[in-house]
């Protein structure tokens, strides 16, 4: 469904007189892929990146190089009319709900406006399908005619969600849709986002700094630092058999349900260097409880670890897995 390669995006930013330009690597360097029908989680800190990954595989930005394929086509050499079209396949739901739905419109509007820009079915179909989107997404019959500030944070996500439902897409890129809501909202978000997976056979990018979250709902993850991957696999090898330290550290800081459990918390100190000149070698080197001389100088392979999880540390050595990876 979707296979990205060797994705960078940098941002320019202002230096002082004489020194000429310096750029945020954003992402630098992601290639990842999505098969259809299944939920890939991207997680990581604030700032990791990902979020602009997101952005740009639906082009809202534009990345500095690489290639983003969707069913096998390039988007990036596609023109202005024909990225509208597709955008048909590929919508977003947004992080915030309550700065991402226009409060000059009502419901009716904001699930409508996909029709209107696409110029979809006549006006009186128009209302009959809003109201489908809303009953699929939970949302009372009487919610067309209301404005978003009359929802609470939850419902406001489920007119997000059925905005993006609105143009039968195939890909969903999910940025952080429930980290601006309550745990017990999140729960029925998330649930709602399964359903209509099972029911409108969806493909999701879901972007989350929440671990729980991710492995709730994603078949694989991947883990992002510093506008670079540093692990994926399947759900359970990469919370159940973390091989990467700032993975490993990430599920340590999850808190666990039972009172009754005792683990050793593994804390993460420092800050996390900046995006304009990140360290050489191991970008993680700097906070990581296991740094070696390497770590500072050279810069980690990708090594895989089975069929299904990759890893890119130098605490990690599987010769013989990467060799046979290689013959075939």
């Amino acid at each position: 469904m979707l296979k990205i390669r060797e994705l960078k995006k940098y941002f320019p930013v202002k230096t002082g007189f004489g020194k000429g330009k310096e750029y945020v690597k954003a992402v630098d360097g992601v290639s990842l892929e999505i098969q259809a029908g299944e939920t890939f989680g991207l997680v990581g800190e604030s700032g990791c990146g990902k979020s602009t990954l997101g952005y740009c595989v639906l082009r809202l930005i534009e990345p500095t190089s690489g290639e983003i394929f969707f069913q096998g086509q390039n988007i990036l050499t596609l023109e202005a009319g024909e990225m509208r079209r597709l955008r048909r396949e590929i919508q977003m739901i947004f992080q915030d709900p309550a700065s991402s739905l226009d409060p000059r419109m009502t419901v009716q509007q904001i699930v409508e406006e996909p029709f209107v820009i696409h110029k979809l079915y006549p006006k009186q179909e128009r209302l009959h399908k809003v109201q489908e989107l809303l009953d699929a997404v939970g949302m009372d019959e009487n919610a067309a005619g209301k404005f978003p500030h009359q929802f609470s944070g939850g419902q406001r996500q489920r007119i997000g969600i059925a905005r993006a439902l609105a143009l039968n897409p195939k890909l969903i890129v999910a940025d952080e849709p429930v980290s601006a809501l309550d745990v017990s909202i999140q729960a029925q978000i998330v649930n709602l986002m399964q359903d209509l997976q099972t029911r409108y056979g969806l493909t999701y990018l879901f972007i989350s700094h929440g671990l729980p979250v991710v492995e709730h709902i994603s078949d694989r993850i991947g883990v992002m630092y510093l506008g670079q991957l540093v692990e994926t696999g399947l759900s359970a090898e990469v919370c159940r058999h973390p091989l990467h330290p700032y993975t490993q550290i990430l599920l340590s800081s999850v808190p666990s349900p039972d009172p009754g459990l005792r683990r050793e918390k593994q804390i993460l100190t420092g800050e996390v260097p900046s995006p304009v000149n990140p360290p050489a070698g191991c970008r993680f080197h700097t906070r990581c409880p296991h740094v070696m001389d390497r770590c500072k100088v050279e810069e980690p392979r990708e090594i895989h670890v089975s069929a299904t999880h990759r890893v890119w540390c130098h605490l990690v050595e599987a010769p013989s897995l990467t060799q046979d990876n290689e013959r075939v």
